[in-house]
């Protein structure tokens, strides 16, 4: 008679253990994500797609997930959040078809040999966070719809061949952090309206084409109210360095090497508190340098060499080439 009352608990746990892998097996790839992903690995000669078996891109059955596909489950289906595909030699234009993954918060396809324009249809990615296309062979302007990526945090187009204005829809981004356009062919002046953005951190926009003054970049009032490092360096600028630049009283580093700019270095300078490496070497700075730079507590490196500041004027720190890549800021 025991095991007899015990019956209809072993049947509900089977009907139960049946019902939930029933559900299971029913969660399938949502057909948009399928068709993307088969799309890109039928057109495109990716080194990667040999890894890629099976039709869906999730994962199918015994079939393990695509390598660098990253799923997850939103209601009945499951769809395409994460897209890394890097460092693997993919050759021709930007896969328009990723446009449609529109669940992704993250696509990585750095250090490639993509041709082409960034396609406008990237503005429709609402949830990405992070993009990046660094170290591609990507050309054209940028286009504004980049401006509609609401939730991105991380853009990195770096090392790449991108021509035109930055375009000042960027400063749409309300949640960018992280700003890398440097190795580029962008002309002429940086948007102040970038300034506004209230959780930008890092800003490189070096090794351009880029004209203007700093007093442009930064007229507007309060404007980059965290911004730790700034980074001009190998471009056209002009003008001198005003002394409203000490507003910016979170910036670590400031890089203006090898500009055209001019004037004598504000001694309010010296009291952002926590700059750590200034870079005014290859400009046309005069005068002398303020005391309280080789007082800053914080300051380890000012390179100064290639202007006409007054003889006796020293550096602080030994003069090597920094190095601080894109993976340094990707937190």
């Amino acid at each position: 008679m025991a095991r007899i009352s015990h019956l209809p608990s072993a049947i509900l746990l089977i009907f139960s253990l049946s019902l939930i892998q029933s559900v299971v097996v029913q969660c399938k790839t949502l057909k948009r994500d399928v068709k993307a992903l088969n799309e890109i690995k039928a057109s495109l000669g990716w080194r990667v797609v040999y890894a890629w078996v099976g039709d869906d891109p999730c994962g199918d059955g015994d079939l393990p997930p695509w390598s660098g596909v990253t799923c997850s489950t939103q209601g009945d289906y499951r769809v395409v959040t994460e897209l890394e595909v890097y460092a693997v030699s993919i050759v021709g234009p930007f896969p328009t078809a990723v446009t449609n993954l529109l669940d992704l918060t993250k696509l990585d396809l750095h250090n490639n040999k993509l041709t082409g324009p960034l396609p406008p249809q990237i503005g429709r990615l609402k949830r990405l966070k992070i993009l990046n296309v660094r170290w591609n062979k990507l050309q054209d302007v940028i286009p504004p719809e980049i401006g509609e990526l609401k939730q991105l945090t991380h853009l990195y187009l770096s090392f790449n061949n991108f021509k035109g204005e930055i375009p000042k829809e960027l400063a749409n981004l309300p949640e960018l952090r992280y700003l890398h356009l440097h190795e580029n062919h962008f002309t002429g002046r940086i948007p102040p309206e970038l300034g506004t953005l209230q959780h930008l951190r890092h800003l490189d926009v070096g090794n351009n084409r880029l004209v203007g003054t700093i007093r442009e970049l930064i007229r507007i009032e309060g404007c980059f109210p965290v911004l730790r490092n700034l980074y001009l360096n190998n471009n056209y600028l002009t003008g001198g360095i005003p002394a409203q630049l000490a507003n910016l009283t979170n910036l670590e580093i400031l890089y203006l090497s090898y500009n055209k700019m001019t004037g004598v270095i504000p001694y309010s300078i010296a009291h952002i508190p926590k700059l750590t490496y200034l870079y005014l070497d290859h400009n046309q700075f005069s005068g002398r340098i303020p005391d309280a730079f080789y007082k800053h507590p914080f300051l380890k490196e000012m390179y100064i060499e290639e202007n006409a500041f007054r003889p006796g004027v020293k550096p602080i720190g030994l003069h090597k080439v920094l190095e601080l890549t894109d993976a340094d800021f990707l937190v």
